[in-house]
């Protein structure tokens, strides 16, 4: 008789241990787009922020009221190792006027012999410029796919927030880099049934 309570006690304790296997297994997917959203949201890590045309309107009115200086934005370009892609872009340099539409160009090739789609990821350094980087669109915002041989200009229209002028962290930044990554999307999961 004196068992029964404590087996009762070994399964709530189980329960509690399975429960909370589950609850980190959980906190471990949900890890990656949480992290990403941060990131977004803050431009932690030199993330680049994603903006309006709204927004690109309103930084340029005023860029121009304010007589905004200019700064040197730096584009890289590079391919992960299985990426059977050239990849670089069209020009290394340009100086812009801060909260002024610029548009960059970069060029991708396949250079293998089968279709592949790639997606880019991205940051900004230094990574206090990333929060004011703003990119109105951009090539890597959706998978790209070439095919063999194909070659393709991928353009990227973007302003620097005139706010980067009122941040003591940011405001002597003379340079941003921009820089990309392409890699392989993964293949979609193909039905077994089929």
């Amino acid at each position: 008789m004196a068992t029964l309570p404590l087996e009762h006690r070994n399964r709530r304790v189980g329960l509690y241990g399975l429960l909370g296997a589950l609850a980190m297994l959980g906190l471990g997917y949900a890890a990656v787009p949480l992290y990403d959203l941060f990131c977004r949201v803050t431009g932690f890590g030199g993330t680049t922020q994603k903006a309006t045309e709204q927004e690109a309107n309103l930084a340029e009115r005023m860029a121009m009221s304010a007589g905004a200086r200019e700064i040197s934005i730096r584009f890289d370009a590079s391919t992960a190792r299985d990426m059977p892609w050239a990849f670089q872009p069209e020009q290394v340099t340009d100086t812009v006027q801060i909260g002024v539409r610029d548009l960059a160009f970069y060029t991708a090739r396949n250079d293998s012999g089968v279709p592949v789609t790639g997606t880019a990821t991205f940051n900004v350094e230094p990574e206090q410029a990333g929060k004011y980087f703003h990119k109105i669109q951009c090539f890597c915002f959706t998978e790209q796919v070439l095919q063999p041989g194909q070659e393709v200009r991928m353009p990227v229209l973007y302003f620097v927030d005139p706010a980067i002028l009122d941040d003591p962290n940011a405001r002597d930044i003379e340079q941003i880099t921009l820089s990309y990554t392409f890699h392989k999307a993964l293949a979609p999961v193909e039905n077994p049934a089929s």
